[in-house]
């Protein structure tokens, strides 16, 4: 298929699939930590199926508001465990940070997993008083920015605590991946393409937000980030330099990155 190269990660990123097991070790023992001393919550259900599951991690004090991290891995692959490390810069920040996991294809199509998100930021936003901002990674970046999108059944109060959005290197026009063989498992149509494309979907919530991608990052990611700042100009797009797909979620990590300044810009 044309475009199977364009979004091919890990073929392009020196040693590429070994992230996969950093994320998972580093994550598993900041979690580990974070339940030992009574800062995690996990495991919390959101829906009935299996996966429809979040973990909860608070700061040392009383949180100023939630932050919720949306995994990637192209609605195919990965869990919330891949990433809870990326909540301790949010969490030294004084926020509260939820990452939920949500049903992968093709056990399920894309508007489902959609519909799964909104319900996730439902129950965690019931958790936790204050802001609300919603960041996402990739396949998780595209599910972010359709929580902005009309038609998603968000909740009329959460929506009005969400003050931020940051997409990192999200999927905002999905219409390219009608051309690559990961689609015989996602199954999108061009309807649903289009209906699940949030560059493509008009009048999306005027809010405050940033679009991420990496200098380095293949070319079709960063046609994505420019494509969603065109359709939401509101929004700031950051090119963060000599950073590629994988390592571009690394500032989470630190209280005082730019990325993790620009999930708590304005609300402390």
């Amino acid at each position: 298929m044309k475009n199977d190269d364009s979004y091919a990660n890990a073929a392009h990123i020196p040693g590429g699939d070994t992230w996969f097991e950093i994320w998972e070790d580093k994550a598993r023992q900041f979690r580990t930590v974070e339940a030992a001393i009574g800062r995690a919550r996990l495991n919390l259900p959101y829906g009935a199926d299996e996966r429809e599951r979040f973990d909860l991690f608070h700061p040392a004090g009383r949180a100023h508001g939630l932050i919720v991290f949306v995994h990637g891995g192209f609605w195919l692959s990965f869990g919330r465990e891949y990433f809870s490390h990326l909540a301790a810069g949010l969490a030294a920040r004084g926020f509260a940070v939820a990452m939920p996991s949500y049903p992968l294809a093709p056990e399920v199509e894309i508007p489902a997993i959609t519909r799964s998100i909104a319900r996730a930021i439902d129950t965690a936003a019931a958790l936790v008083a204050g802001p609300v901002v919603l960041s996402g990674h990739s396949a998780g970046g595209h599910l972010v920015a359709r929580m902005m999108c009309p038609d998603v059944g968000l909740a009329t109060a959460t929506l009005a605590r969400i003050k931020r959005v940051v997409p990192i290197s999200p999927l905002g026009d999905l219409r390219p991946l009608l051309d690559t063989a990961m689609n015989d498992t996602l199954r999108l149509t061009d309807q649903t393409a289009i209906s699940e494309s949030p560059a493509l979907i008009p009048d999306p919530r005027q809010i405050d937000g940033e679009i991420w991608v990496g200098a380095d990052e293949r070319p079709a990611f960063i046609q994505q980030a420019e494509t969603l700042h065109q359709a939401w100009p509101a929004t700031r797009l950051v090119i963060d330099p000599r950073r590629h797909h994988f390592d571009i979620i690394d500032g989470l990590e630190q209280p005082h990155s730019q990325l993790t300044g620009a999930l708590v810009k304005g609300l402390i």
